[in-house]
């Protein structure tokens, strides 16, 4: 610690001498850049080749590159919407608004230069870090409406969703809005990010309705290597995604990735050895959704939590995922085709309420805010789990309404069973 005279001496010298005062505005910090940069590469990992893969392998092989397709057309189209104004959205200056929405002075990138800072590093890449969240929170969704989704509708959905509900949401909790204001914490996005993929996902495969022949005609993965090697690429993506959320290269973004490490590889487990106890087997698909359960729930804890919370967190998520995976869709009936509800809903409000436990100091984290209790800061969590889930279920649900309206939602039953690969897009995954 610096001792009391050093600190009289170099206060008196910026006093003295102004270029040492100007030393002490925000000024680009190069190390800080560096490991931006490379989170921002790995988050687009994370969607394609990584999710892409994930989901790819684990529908029926004449809908595999249909899956594919999906995930790489959101990527271009959340881009260029980003670039336009959904970023003004989203962490623009509101003014009288700011507690709702982002206005758009950022609109078409304006003011996002070379020079600009965000921070220590600079704006355009703190810009693309975002982009990166907002390309795969749409993408996340396609894993519950899989195998019976227009091409055509899926675009409109997506740029709808993008500027009615992660615009906004993600203005409330990291742009200045009223969430993060209210104290509710979500490092890397528990609630922007995967509550709001898996409540979306679930509102969406409830309008389409289930897959012709679901759930009498086994609907089995058609090739699991691509789902594990997605897993592998999501897993090591989601390093950038949560260490890269500090926006810096410090002990916070090490002990996140320290903690993603743990709780994924404890929800791993915890999936396996529930699967194993209950069903006599331990499935490869079981430990690679169980990793995927742990990075989600770690998400928003993971600046919070240290590493004994990371472990309860991801058993938390392992064993919970699996339930609502494997009990909860067959008991309600819904054909949310490859979890998106059960891995990324659940997943997200397990870790988004256990983030306001397990950030106590007694308990392992960086502590409490001051003044406040730990039963009010779970309180504060709940609230930002309550209305993310009700808006974006309503606003889902108005927006697919709309599609449905101009352009139709689903598929006919003869492209269907042809399956979309051929159907709409005139290929195939696989030329045997």
């Amino acid at each position: 610690m610096m001792s009391l005279g050093k600190k009289i001496g170099y206060g008196a010298a910026g006093m003295l001498l102004p270029g040492l005062a100007l030393a002490a505005t925000p000024a680009l910090d190069t190390g800080n850049t560096a490991w931006m940069l490379t989170s921002t590469a790995l988050v687009l990992f994370m969607t394609v080749p990584g999710l892409s893969l994930f989901y790819a392998g684990m529908v029926r092989s004449k809908n595999a590159l249909s899956v594919m397709m999906n995930c790489f057309a959101i990527t271009c189209l959340v881009t260029v919407l980003w670039a336009l104004y959904a970023y003004s959205l989203a962490f623009g200056d509101g003014g009288g608004a700011q507690a709702i929405i982002g206005g758009l002075g950022k609109a078409f990138m304006d003011g996002v230069g070379v020079n600009t800072l965000s921070g220590s590093i600079p704006e355009t890449v703190f810009s693309m870090f975002q982009l990166t969240f907002a390309i795969i929170t749409p993408a996340l969704i396609v894993g519950a409406f899989v195998e019976r989704m227009k091409f055509s509708a899926m675009l409109w959905f997506m740029g709808l969703w993008l500027t009615l509900v992660y615009a906004p949401i993600a203005h409330w909790v990291w742009g200045g809005g009223w969430l993060g204001s209210l104290g509710v914490l979500d490092f890397a996005g528990g609630t922007v990010v995967h509550i709001n993929a898996g409540v979306a996902g679930l509102v969406a495969c409830l309008m389409l309705g289930p897959r012709s022949g679901y759930p009498r005609t086994p609907m089995l993965p058609h090739n699991l290597m691509l789902t594990v090697i997605g897993a592998g690429m999501l897993w090591v993506g989601w390093f950038g995604f949560n260490a890269g959320s500090e926006l810096a290269a410090d002990g916070t973004a090490g002990m996140a990735m320290a903690v993603t490490q743990i709780a994924t590889a404890a929800a791993a487990l915890a999936w396996m050895f529930t699967e194993w106890a209950t069903r006599g087997k331990a499935s490869v698909l079981g430990i690679a959704s169980g990793a995927v359960a742990g990075l989600v729930a770690i998400t928003p804890a993971s600046g919070f939590v240290g590493p004994m919370g990371a472990i309860i967190i991801g058993i938390a998520a392992g064993v919970g995922c699996l339930l609502g995976a494997t009990k909860l869709k067959p008991a309600l009936g819904y054909d949310d085709s490859l979890d998106a509800f059960g891995v990324h809903a659940v997943g997200g409000i397990i870790g988004a309420i256990l983030t306001g436990v397990f950030v106590a100091k007694g308990l392992g984290g960086v502590g409490l805010s001051h003044g406040v209790s730990l039963g009010a800061q779970v309180g504060k969590q709940c609230v930002g789990v309550l209305v993310t889930i009700v808006y974006d279920a309503v606003l889902t649900f108005i927006i697919l309404k709309v599609v449905d309206a101009f352009v139709g939602l689903r598929v006919t039953e003869e492209q269907e069973s042809m399956g979309l690969d051929v159907a709409l897009h005139e290929e195939r995954g696989y030329d045997l």
